[in-house]
């Protein structure tokens, strides 16, 4: 079993069903690949993740959810653990929330809903390789 996770996090399943599917046809069995609905969700993996000794590589968020917005939980998750990549999915957000995200939070990139496949597995293949 590996001890690298990625996380997604996003209110749709069928968004976190797709994210999943793509990185594991990218990566195979190489990492653990975990989802939240939330950021609150979100929270309660990490937690999982870190009491397991497993190591969060990076992390992929909407923007728009419920009760905490995307830029707001990956500046939450950079405060806490700096060496997370941190990438944002949006439909949505505006350049003021993605900027935000890049300055507190150390944005990585931002990918824009609806992906290309080809773009995430180039995005997170070179963070990851």
């Amino acid at each position: 079993m590996s001890d690298a996770a990625i996380l997604c996090v996003d209110d749709e399943v069928a968004i976190l069903k797709a994210l999943k599917e793509q990185l594991k046809r990218l990566f195979g069995n190489k990492y653990i690949y975990e989802v939240a609905e939330s950021a609150e969700e979100a929270w309660i993996v990490i937690d999982e993740l870190e009491q397991e000794g497993i190591k969060i590589l990076i992390i992929v968020s909407d923007w728009l959810m419920p009760n905490v917005r995307g830029d707001e939980f990956l500046t939450q998750v950079h405060q806490r653990f700096p060496e997370v990549i941190t990438v944002m999915l949006t439909g949505q957000a505006d350049e003021t929330a993605i900027e935000r995200a890049r300055q507190q939070a150390n944005l990585y990139a931002c990918i824009r809903k609806p992906w290309k496949e080809e773009d995430l597995q180039e995005l997170v293949g070179v963070v990851l390789n």
